[in-house]
Formats: C-alpha cells, sequence, structure tokens
C-alpha cells in the first residue's frame, strides 16, 4: 500500500509504516503525478482534492485531519468512488480557548466585563457549542443561531441571524463553508450583514476565510459600523490583504484550532479512519508523546479579586492571543511558517491551578471551563 501524508500533520510519523510505503510532502506538492498510484492520501485544507487531483489515480480513500471538508470535492469523490473522512470536533476545545483569549484581550483592552455582555454564536456544531457553553460560565447572555439544527430540533433555543445582529456586544462565527444552498455561508458577512449592526458588535470570525467578504468588513471597520474584527480566517489566504490586516483588532494566521491537543485529535481520528477502511487492525491508535508547554501549574492568588479577573489570568496563562497576533503583523508573508511552526500550546484540561484564597464560585467555575484544581496549604 502507498499513503501520502502532509508532512505538517503531526504525530502521524510511524503509524501507518507498519503497512506499506509513506511519503510525507508539503500539501502544495501533493500534485496529480504523485497520488497517481497511492491508495490513500492524509491532508489538510491546503491540498485541494478535486478531479484535477484524483482523475486516473489509484487513490480509494481519503482522511483530512481538520474539521473543514471544503477542500474535498465530495461530489467527485462520491463518483469515483472515493471514500472520505473529515475529524469533526478535533480541535473545538482549541477554539473555544482562542475565543476565551480574545474575548478577555478585548475586554482589557476597552475596559468593560463581560459578565451580563450578550454574544451571539453563530453555528453551533461542537466548536459553536463549547464556545457558548464557556460564555454561559462566565455569565455572559448566549444567543445561539444555527438554521440546520433549528429545523432539525425545533427553534426553542435558537434565534434569527437578525436578532443576533440587533442584540448582540460579540459574534463570534462557527459554521462551515457552504457556497450555496439554503444554508449558504459564503460571504455570510456582507455588506447588508456589517450594515445591520445597531449595537455596532465585535465579530470574530474562526472558522472559514471565505465566510467573511474582506471588501464589506475593511468598509464597515472604516464606517465605524463594528466595534472591532477579528479574524484568524482570510480569504485568498495565505495572500493576505494588507489593509484588511492593518485595520483588524486581532489578527492570527488561521491557527484557532492549533492547539497540540487539537492537533493530536485530528491525527489521530485520521489513522484510525484509514484503519477502519483498510482493516488495518489500529483501529483504537492515539497519538504519543504530546509536547507540554514549559508549566503547566499556574498559581493564583484570589485575594480581592473577582471571579471574572481570576478567570481572566487563568485563560491568558495558557493561551495570549496578542502574541500570535503580533507574530502575523510583524511578518505577514510568514502566514504559512507560523502556521508550520507553531509554538506548543495545550488546552485548559492540562493546567492545574495552584488556588489561594479563591471562592467557591470561581472554583466552580475554573472546573467547568475544564482547569485542574489544587487548593494550596
Amino acid at each position: 500500500m502507498k499513503f501520502i501524508v502532509d508532512d505538517k500533520i503531526p504525530y502521524i510519523q510511524g503509524a501507518l509504516e507498519p503497512f506499506g510505503e509513506v511519503i510525507y510532502l508539503p500539501g502544495s506538492k501533493t500534485t496529480a503525478d504523485v497520488v497517481r498510484d497511492a491508495d490513500a492520501i492524509v491532508t489538510r485544507t491546503r491540498t485541494i482534492c478535486n478531479e484535477k487531483l484524483l482523475k486516473g489515480s489509484s487513490v480509494k480513500f481519503i482522511a483530512t485531519a481538520t474539521i473543514g471538508f471544503d477542500h474535498i470535492d465530495t461530489n467527485y469523490c462520491a463518483e469515483a468512488g472515493i471514500q472520505w473522512t473529515n475529524a469533526p470536533g478535533c480541535n473545538s476545545k482549541s477554539v473555544e480557548q482562542y475565543v476565551a483569549s480574545t474575548l478577555f484581550v478585548l475586554a482589557e483592552k476597552h475596559q468593560f466585563k463581560l459578565e451580563g455582555k450578550t454574544i451571539g454564536v453563530v453555528g453551533v456544531g461542537q466548536v459553536g457549542s463549547k464556545v457558548a457553553r464557556f460564555c454561559e460560565t462566565i455569565g455572559m447572555k448566549v444567543l445561539l443561531n444555527d438554521p440546520p439544527r433549528a429545523r432539525a430540533e425545533g427553534p426553542g433555543k435558537f434565534v434569527s441571524l437578525t436578532e443576533i445582529q440587533e442584540k448582540a456586544d460579540f459574534i463570534s462565527i462557527h459554521v462551515p463553508l457552504n457556497m450555496d444552498g439554503e444554508d449558504a455561508t459564503y460571504h455570510l458577512a456582507d455588506e447588508r450583514f456589517f450594515n445591520h449592526l445597531p449595537q455596532k458588535s465585535f465579530v470574530i470570525n474562526s472558522c472559514r476565510g471565505e465566510v467573511v467578504e474582506s471588501s464589506a468588513a475593511k468598509q464597515a471597520l472604516k464606517n465605524s459600523k463594528i466595534k472591532g474584527l477579528v479574524l484568524d480566517c482570510w480569504e485568498n489566504e495565505p495572500n493576505l490583504d494588507p489593509e484588511l490586516l492593518d485595520a483588524c483588532e486581532l489578527a492570527t494566521p488561521h491557527i484557532a484550532g492549533y492547539s497540540k491537543d487539537g492537533k493530536a485529535n485530528g491525527t489521530s481520528m485520521s489513522v484510525q479512519a484509514i484503519s477502519r477502511f483498510f482493516g488495518l487492525g489500529v483501529d483504537n491508535w492515539t497519538c504519543p508523546n504530546i509536547e507540554l508547554p514549559e508549566r503547566t501549574k499556574i498559581t493564583l492568588d484570589g485575594f480581592s479579586s473577582t471571579d471574572e479577573e481570576i478567570i481572566a489570568k487563568a485563560i491568558l496563562s495558557t493561551y495570549d492571543i496578542r502574541n500570535d497576533d503580533v507574530a502575523l503583523r510583524r511578518h505577514p508573508a510568514d502566514f504559512e511558517i507560523l502556521r508550520g511552526d507553531y509554538p506548543v500550546r495545550r488546552e485548559f484540561p492540562i493546567f492545574t491551578i495552584e488556588a489561594e484564597n479563591m471562592q467557591k464560585s470561581a472554583i466552580e467555575k475554573l472546573k467547568q471551563i475544564g482547569f485542574q484544581i489544587k487548593s494550596k496549604e
């Protein structure tokens, strides 16, 4: 058997070698000639898996170690008899961490409290659900918008996008990229969207770049239709619009889901799917030896601090979005390098908080977020 694997997928080396030849290549180097005699491709969003790549090949299975799969031409794969899989929810906790850091950085910069503020979560899948739950934990009012779920489950807990536009202080977008149809999300945030934001919300996009229309976003910022824009995903990336980059409140190189935990989950799910499809017998394979950050213990003294202040310190101790923002602004041309060489980031459960002088309410919230808690003697 022959496997073509994106060389930026972590922890996968050694997993497939017992079963055949494994070729590791950059996503941009995965061409039709390369995959012609391959049995499977393990990829990320940078490889467009369509007829141009796959026609005439022996590829039987594609595994993308990502939540999104808009880089896979699913219609062509169906016609060609090629099976495929993605990794739904693999990095959902990582994106939750990203949004949490974003909210606390904005609150610090603009000197307001998050408690009592309203956030609209657009797209309430595995990622959006975790973002919503986090925001509820810290005392925010949460509005949910997800038309497919509303149709399937009833409208009870969902609201219209219009209601979110009218009421939300923050709008966080977590939708797949659908180019057309009833649930089209291409340019969901267009000129009309930005012009109907009476609250002048902060808008956060950490799903797909094409969901936000760049020209409309720039105009909205220029005309103060919104308070600020936070972009992790960009139209035409890695070729960023420098004017939009300069105008953003916070800007990062498509790394919201780039915790080591999220990457490891995507890798494990891909290997397991390949094992099931080809009958390799490693259906429960998981990534070994995930790197740890320099420290996994956080000492927090809650004396005279509010719950929100304590949680902010905890969140920003695990991940501070400002570091990624600075790195991208310094070297926007290094977009792909910043992604490919992304430093170690781990999710909340890997961290233990040594708590001192802390109210039970704060401890309970930290536990709900996922931290381990150890009270100092």
